[in-house]
């Protein structure tokens, strides 16, 4: 086993090296530049098509706008923005943060090309349901010479959600199950895996409904939670800031229990736990976004990238800075742990159950997001047959990361190395689909406003 996970570490070495870093900020300037920052500019449009579709439209489609981004963000905010930020600051240092925003930043355009494209090229399925993504647009869209591209895509898609979208989340809630409440981690397990089966029984409708209900709710619960320490804890935010931008670009000296951290592992780790929280550019949030009921590729791209803003931006923000202002990124600790412990620090008695309970309704909406995403990338290898054969092992999935000799560290290195080997495949296909994604968004900031956002 441990000949195999130093083979993973390897892989993940290479995968996440400067050429994946390069890659994704390539990618994301590229596209972001070729837009004329649209996406960056047009976010206060976004929010009005988000608040516009938060009904049902009479387009074509299974769900609302508002639905698919909470499907997609489902999968999105869960153990990255609590452990996954904690993570990247205990090994990268408050600068770490820094390039989490700024790769979240870029990658706002890459989640507006991946949904643009995603409905553009999305297509039915056998039950009349509309499915799309990488593996769709890339076939339907660079043509069938290029098909064995969507299908390495789906294959990877379909793999990582069992690291990133499954065992990770349910070994994630059950360990703050345990260390908050004290509940057997395999009770926690047994716990999620018949809620998920209940909600997976209703497909993509069930799970935008319950997905539309929940997180804002989740969000809401969380983000009250952080601010309330930052307000608290005003004064010390000018400090932290500094610290951010200072380490961003110096490296962090060890003090009390953290260990220190060069300007490459800063970079690193905010890209790698940035990308792994918003997932802009991995592919996985288009799957979503094809479903949504719209009239115009373009639109549902605005309310898309909504998601990366609302994910790292707003989120991944209120856990860093809530980390860094109450010291706790000293203490030695990483992990959900360490989260634990800041949000502790800034409320004492209360901090705890805020973040176990947030960690436990993250997880357990995105591993109702991502089963429809590997669901999805099942379904294009093996046809509508796999579909029930796959729901029935994700649900078993589900408790098995909750078992005792499950090694964390090594599900997030599997996961983290598989989330890269989507990306690959992914990134070649905006690249070379962004021609259409340009065109397609002059053509429709060209109309007058009373044509572009008519119903």
């Amino acid at each position: 086993m441990d000949n195999l996970i130093d083979v993973i570490n390897a892989i993940n070495g290479v995968v996440w090296g400067p050429f994946m870093l390069a890659l994704l900020a390539g990618t994301g300037i590229y596209l972001a530049l070729g837009l004329k920052l649209i996406p960056q500019r047009k976010l206060a449009y976004g929010f009005n098509m988000l608040w516009r579709g938060r009904k049902d439209t009479k387009a074509d489609g299974d769900l609302s706008p508002f639905n698919a981004l909470m499907t997609a963000l489902s999968a999105t905010v869960g153990t990255g923005n609590i452990a996954g930020v904690a993570t990247a600051i205990f090994f990268g240092g408050p600068g770490a943060l820094f390039w989490m925003w700024l790769i979240a930043l870029i990658g706002m355009a890459t989640k507006f090309s991946e949904a643009v494209l995603a409905v553009h090229f999305r297509e039915k399925d056998a039950f009349g349901n509309y499915v799309g993504g990488p593996m769709y647009y890339i076939r339907n869209g660079l043509g069938k010479n290029w098909k064995w591209l969507g299908v390495l895509f789906a294959i990877f898609g379909m793999l990582a959600g069992f690291g990133i979208g499954n065992t990770i989340q349910s070994n994630s809630v059950a360990d703050a199950m345990q260390s908050t409440f004290n509940i057997n981690p395999v009770v926690t397990g047994v716990v999620i895996g018949v809620l998920v089966a209940l909600v997976l029984i209703g497909g993509i409708k069930r799970i935008g409904e319950v997905a539309g209900k929940l997180v804002p709710l989740m969000a809401l619960f969380y983000v009250g939670g952080g601010l309330i320490i930052l307000i608290i804890n005003a004064a010390e935010i000018p400090a932290a800031f500094g610290l951010i931008l200072h380490h961003a670009f110096n490296p962090a000296s060890a003090a009390g229990g953290f260990a220190g951290a060069t300007v490459w592992a800063a970079i690193r780790f905010g890209v790698a736990r940035g990308v792994f929280s918003n997932e802009a550019g991995l592919g996985s949030a288009p799957i979503a976004h094809a479903t949504a009921k719209t009239n115009n590729p373009i639109r549902q791209g605005t309310v898309a990238m909504l998601g990366t803003f609302i994910d790292t931006i707003i989120i991944c923000t209120i856990t860093g800075l809530v980390i860094i202002v109450t010291g706790a990124w000293q203490s030695g600790e990483n992990g959900a742990s360490l989260s634990v412990h800041a949000f502790n620090q800034g409320l004492p008695g209360w901090g705890e159950y805020i973040v176990s309970i947030g960690l436990a309704t993250f997880a357990f909406t995105t591993i109702l997001g991502w089963s429809f995403y590997s669901e999805k990338c099942t379904q294009f290898l093996f046809g509508e047959r796999a579909i029930m054969p796959f729901r029935i092992v994700w649900i078993i999935a589900v408790p098995l990361g909750t078992l005792p000799m499950i090694n964390l560290g090594a599900l997030w290195l599997v996961a983290d190395t598989l989330n890269a080997m989507m990306a690959i495949p992914n990134l070649i296909a905006l690249l070379l689909l962004s021609p259409v994604v340009f065109k397609l968004t002059r053509i429709y900031f060209s109309q007058p406003s009373t044509v572009r956002d008519a119903d």
